[in-house]
């Protein structure tokens, strides 16, 4: 199936469900364990007759499910079928997907040269390289961050490690006012709506990060 651009999932109005740039993410409140253990039977029946089968984190408070077609290296129309189909389950069992706190994070190195440290990492970490990209390791069953190795001069001062991390859309000026807070600042918005730099009272940064303005060829981190 074809990908989706950040885009067209948005056009496409799934309410409760955000892109966070490796598919479609949303957490369903429950009443507790029980009933949380129910919704996930149902989803998983109807996974099942759909020949598509969405990632179930299953809590006492809530479940947190994540939609993303890995044949095609992104989201595609059958997770939006999918994820509007588990909508209306969870609206069955008295519950709203709402997925406005959830956030992924990805951990970036800086490095001069990234083919020199990668294969360590990859082997301590126990990670794969990822087909088609070859800067970064991630964890085949996506439990763990991704780590990928950013450009740095050899001689500059950098920062050894800073987070992506990864929100929707109308998460990103909360996240900032909070940040700045707490005695941040934005450090560089020359390349948003796509990543903000943002930077600690002692210099560290980190990037706010969005679906948006990305290239769709590319694959999904």
């Amino acid at each position: 199936m074809t990908k989706l651009t950040g885009q067209q999932i948005a056009d496409a109005g799934l309410v409760g469900w955000v892109n966070l740039g490796d598919g479609l993410r949303t957490r369903i409140g429950t009443v507790d364990f029980a009933a949380g253990l129910a919704l996930v039977d149902a989803i998983g029946a109807a996974a099942e007759r759909a020949g598509h089968h969405p990632d179930l984190d299953l809590r006492w408070s809530h479940v947190d499910v994540h939609v993303v077609s890995h044949d095609a290296g992104g989201t595609t129309e059958r997770d939006v079928a999918l994820a509007r189909t588990i909508s209306a389950l969870a609206a069955d069992a008295g519950a709203v997907p709402d997925g406005s706190a959830l956030s992924r994070v990805d951990l970036a190195l800086d490095t001069p040269d990234h083919t020199v440290v990668l294969p360590f990492w990859r082997a301590l970490l126990a990670m794969s390289d990822r087909p088609g990209v070859d800067d970064e390791v991630h964890d085949l069953d996506g439990v763990n961050p991704s780590v990928w190795f950013q450009p740095s001069g050899s001689a500059e001062p950098r920062q050894r490690w800073h987070l992506d991390v990864w929100v929707d859309p109308s998460q990103v000026q909360p996240r900032i006012d909070a940040a700045l807070a707490a005695g941040g600042r934005v450090a560089d918005a020359e390349e948003a709506p796509s990543f903000w730099v943002l930077a600690d009272p002692d210099g560290n940064r980190s990037c706010l990060v969005t679906w948006q303005d990305r290239d769709p060829d590319l694959p999904e981190a």
